[in-house]
Parts: C-alpha cells; sequence; structure tokens
C-alpha cells in the first residue's frame, strides 16, 4: 500500500486531551514556522467532545506553532503508521504567545520563581493508569503475576518513552485493578509537562497497537483506588546547587523552600480546580483511598497533600541534597500539566515573596475542596491566580469547568466513573 508519513501538530487543551492537526511531513518547514490554524473556541471543546459553552464565539484565529524540542517519532516497527507529532506554542497570527496558551502560563511561572528567589524548579510526574489487556485477580497489588500478564505492553510502552526522549525511571503493577505506574526521570519545569503528556500518549499508542486501552481516568471504579499524578519537585540555584534540603531545618527544609511549601498550601483550595479539575477527581481524594483529603505536609505520608519523600542510600550530604524531593498528589491526568504545575510554581512563589511560615503543625489541618464546584468558587476568589492566569484564561477555564460539572451532575458514582473511564 502507498503511504506518505504525516505529522501532528498539538496542544495539550483544558480537557487534559492532546489536539490539533495533521500535514504531510513534507511541509514540516514550512509549518515550522507557520504552525497549524487553531480557533478560540477549539480551547473550549469538552472532554467528550463538543463545545458547550464559549466565550471566543465563532469569530478569531490563532495558530499553534510546532516546538522543535517537543517532537515526537516512534516506529514501533509493527507496519502501523509512525507517531510523529510535535508539542507546541498557542500564539496569535503575528506569533506572539496567546494568553490561554498552557505552555506559555508555565513559562511566565518559571520566570516568577527566578524573579522573585533566584530559583528554578526540576520535576518529574508519576502516573497511574488501567490497562485493559490484562485481566483483575485477588492479590495483584504489586505482584510480578501482574506484572507478568501485561504482557509485551510494559517493554512497547518502555521502548516508545525511550524512542521518544523520554528516561523511563520505573514501571510497576500499581495496587488498584489492573493498575499501573509510571515514573520518568526529572527535567526542568517545561520539559517535563511535556513528557508528563508525551508518556501518556505512548501508553495509549503502545495500548492501541496491542488492540487496548490505557485509561487515566482520576477514578474507573467507584470502589477501587484513584489513579494519580504525583508531581515530584525540588528547587535549584544556578546549574547545579540544589536549594530543598538543609539537615535540621524545619522538616530538613530550606528557608525558600519552607516558604514555597506554605505558598502551596495556602493556596491549596485554588489550585485544586486546577490540578483534580474533573468531578471525578473528587471520587477519588477521600479516606482510605490512598489519596490525599487534607492539606497539609508530611514526611513520607502517601496520604498527604504535599509529602516530603525519603532519601535512599545516600553516602554523603551532598548526595542527600541532590535526591532530597517533595511530591505533589492532589493531581490526576485530567489536568494539563502545564496547568497543575505553573499554578504549583506560581503558588510557591508567592510564598516565597510573602514569607509564608508552614502551618503549624499541632494545628488540625484544613480540608480539600469536597467537589470540583467547590474547587472552582476557590479560584473564581483567587485574586492571585486572576493575576497567574490572566482574567481571559481564568474565565474560560471557569466556564469551561462549570458546564462539564453541570452535565454530569445528575449521575450516580458508577455512572460518572464509567463516563470518564471511557473519555481518558
Amino acid at each position: 500500500m502507498i503511504r506518505e508519513e504525516l505529522v501532528f501538530v498539538a496542544t495539550c487543551d483544558v480537557s487534559g486531551h492532546v489536539r490539533g492537526k495533521g500535514f504531510p511531513a513534507r511541509e514540516l518547514p514550512h509549518r515550522l514556522a507557520k504552525g497549524i490554524g487553531w480557533t478560540g473556541s477549539n480551547l473550549m471543546m469538552s472532554p467528550a467532545g463538543p463545545i458547550w459553552d464559549t466565550p471566543f464565539g465563532t469569530a478569531g484565529d490563532f495558530m499553534i506553532v510546532p516546538d522543535p524540542g517537543a517532537e515526537v517519532r516512534v516506529d514501533f516497527g509493527d507496519g502501523s503508521a509512525v507517531e510523529h507529532f510535535f508539542l507546541g506554542d498557542m500564539c496569535t497570527t503575528d506569533g506572539e504567545p496567546w494568553e490561554c496558551c498552557p505552555r506559555a502560563f508555565l513559562r511566565r511561572a518559571v520566570r516568577e520563581l527566578e524573579a522573585v528567589a533566584g530559583l528554578h524548579l526540576i520535576a518529574a510526574f508519576e502516573q497511574e493508569f488501567v490497562y485493559t489487556g490484562t485481566d483483575d485477580r485477588p492479590g495483584d497489588a504489586y505482584a510480578l503475576g501482574a506484572f507478568r500478564r501485561q504482557g509485551n505492553f510494559g517493554e512497547a510502552f518502555i521502548a516508545a518513552l525511550r524512542a521518544a526522549g523520554v528516561g523511563p525511571d520505573s514501571f510497576l503493577a500499581e495496587y488498584g485493578a489492573r493498575q499501573f505506574e509510571v515514573t520518568v526521570a526529572p527535567q526542568p519545569a517545561l520539559t517535563a509537562a511535556d513528557h508528563a503528556v508525551i508518556t501518556r500518549e505512548m501508553a495509549r499508542a503502545a495500548a492501541w497497537r496491542l488492540g487496548h486501552r490505557a485509561v487515566f481516568s482520576p477514578k474507573p471504579d467507584p470502589d477501587g483506588v484513584g489513579n494519580g499524578v504525583h508531581i515530584h519537585m525540588s528547587l535549584w540555584r544556578g546549574a547545579n546547587e540544589p536549594a530543598t534540603y538543609e539537615a535540621g531545618g524545619p522538616m530538613d527544609l530550606t528557608t525558600p523552600a519552607r516558604h514555597f511549601c506554605a505558598g502551596i498550601l495556602h493556596h491549596m483550595p485554588a489550585i485544586c480546580a486546577l490540578t483534580a479539575p474533573s468531578p471525578v477527581s473528587y471520587l477519588r481524594l477521600v479516606p482510605n483511598r490512598w489519596a490525599p483529603t487534607l492539606i497539609d505536609l508530611l514526611r513520607q505520608d502517601r496520604g498527604a497533600c504535599l509529602r516530603i519523600c525519603p532519601v535512599f542510600a545516600a553516602a554523603t550530604p551532598d548526595e542527600v541534597a541532590r535526591q532530597f524531593n517533595i511530591e505533589f498528589r492532589a493531581a490526576d491526568a485530567a489536568a494539563r500539566p502545564y496547568l497543575a504545575l505553573g499554578a504549583i510554581i506560581f503558588a510557591g512563589a508567592d510564598g516565597i515573596r510573602r514569607g509564608l511560615p508552614l502551618p503549624d503543625p499541632i494545628a488540625p489541618a484544613p480540608s480539600l475542596p469536597p467537589s470540583l464546584d467547590a474547587a472552582l468558587d476557590h479560584l473564581a476568589a483567587s485574586e492571585a491566580a486572576r493575576g497567574w492566569l490572566g482574567p481571559t484564561h481564568l474565565d474560560a477555564y471557569l466556564r469551561f469547568k462549570r458546564v462539564e460539572a453541570e452535565k454530569v451532575a445528575g449521575l450516580a458514582p458508577a455512572e460518572l466513573c464509567a463516563h470518564y473511564a471511557e473519555i481518558y
């Protein structure tokens, strides 16, 4: 059969889906400058597809301009079409960043942290999902048997990640039914978010070629554990100086790291609307499901909102400082990695700027918002978040998410879980 390779240029949209347009690969030099045409209302495509509400109407034109540093080209070697796509920036027709571009939002957050504290952030996304190509058996949590029965999927997935330029770290059978987890190597913030998107797509690509699905829904089963996205992060100064760990300090954190964590906790009710952004997300954030329910910072506790992670077999103080990292656990794959990580960085930078203290460890920790609607109310009321996102982006986001919540408000938990399992 005659074939010509195609390239896809994409953005990760408000629903967390990767959307864009394709073109013949021979046109790539032209498209690297001109991108592909896009509209404001394309931003408002719901997780299920239809545009239910949009402030942009039918007017206006934008571009998605491919980033050569975010190119993926993976040949699975099975005769299927090559996975060739770019993640790109949403720009005006003059080539300027559009105020609703998610990658531009994260870049602004990175610049804010640098301006406030002379720091940058290194991050890695740890993502959980359900693989439909295996069965569920009692006792499968972390089991070699479960790892074995996923067959060739794991090897194809890891090979695809490496071919896509993402450094695989671990792949394992997780606690939930047919649940697996993948972690990748830490990177600077924008690259880490790109790699989070690429990781999801490589999991889906490998699963599809085997006739199955990788399901990243935050809660596939109302009676089971959910699929979380845990964001590991550390602060660095200059090219190679770790700035998160200080032996003997409160929680072994440096002064800027304490203020950074305090800022995240302070803004958590609002940023939860960006990190856990679907109605089904809040079926995961409940007690006894290995997910956070309180706005807290704890050492080596997987029920925490912010968890100080362990350091393994460090031989020197410098090695401790380089391993030391904080894990944000109130996120899932319905979120755009760029918005989730950008909101965390903006909140942390605000904590540093204001010198916010960590909460009193004796005082009861407040609860996370109990629903998407409650989190959206906090986001709408946050003047800080309006400054981070800008009024156009924030208002579009609130409209998008409120109508999403409204459309599924009548579904029972089992129906809600089934609905989002089909979407994600």
